[in-house]
């Protein structure tokens, strides 16, 4: 789907075996203290924006490629994620398309372009997706586009320029559609993956009030970008970067 959610698909499967015991009262994650996190909150101005991303922890170079791969119930899931030379103007902002293909056992089963931008300050703005579903070649679905600016839908915030343990924030926010938030773990994971191993890692807890009993365990690392999803019971899915090409 997006760098920030890849292979929700297997996501929503093991949230329907978790169910609703996985959530707290307010749709966040059970077990977590969210009385001791902030909730950060920066307010949407058009004109605070830069021509680049380059934000350490979600750098988006044009011309990068990521590659990444899960174990799955029905086979392997591969991602290939490419950060575009193009732009989308939306809200007034110039934001840098990412494409992203998955594919299942050598299927394509999603196709979806992602928009972003970033701010002064160095925080990554999430302003939507256009996201395409498909199975045996034919589309099926459409599930989870939008558009900030559309249909009650507001830009939301998929890295922050300065991470805190405790931060958390809306990544998306489109009504009935995606209400994806996030809260910062720890600031010094270490990382092994296919591709190799990375020291003070961002980790973060993410998960939906739309989808009760979802939520994964993210891994960033500085000056590469996403490198590791797991989910939080027993690592039952691992979705890891295998490959980087830069320009």
């Amino acid at each position: 789907m997006t760098l920030k959610m890849i292979f929700r698909i297997g996501s929503v499967l093991l949230g329907t075996l978790l169910g609703l015991s996985g959530c707290g009262h307010d749709g966040g994650p059970s077990g977590v203290d969210l009385a001791a996190s902030r909730a950060i909150a920066v307010p949407f101005d058009p004109t605070n924006f830069v021509g680049k991303v380059d934000n350490p922890y979600f750098p988006l170079t044009p011309g990068t490629v990521y590659s990444y791969v899960a174990q799955t119930v029905d086979g392997v899931e591969t991602s290939e994620v490419t950060v575009t030379h193009a732009a989308k103007e939306i809200l007034g902002v110039a934001a840098t398309v990412v494409h992203d293909r998955v594919l299942l056992n050598g299927s394509l089963t999603e196709d979806t372009f992602d928009w972003y931008a970033q701010d002064k300050a160095g925080n990554v703005w999430y302003l939507g997706e256009d996201t395409k579903q498909f199975e045996n070649g034919v589309l099926v679905g459409t599930v989870g586009s939008w558009e900030a600016g559309k249909d009650g839908a507001a830009a939301g915030i998929i890295m922050l320029a300065h991470p805190r343990i405790g931060d958390t924030y809306q990544q998306e926010n489109s009504p009935g559609v995606v209400a994806d938030r996030a809260r910062v773990l720890s600031l010094g994971e270490t990382v092994s993956v296919p591709f190799g191993s990375f020291d003070e890692c961002l980790k973060t807890l993410d998960w939906t009030p739309l989808e009760p009993g979802v939520r994964e365990f993210k891994f960033y690392a500085p000056g590469v970008g996403l490198v590791l999803e797991v989910s939080p019971r027993g690592g039952r899915e691992r979705v890891e970067l295998t490959g980087l090409s830069r320009p």
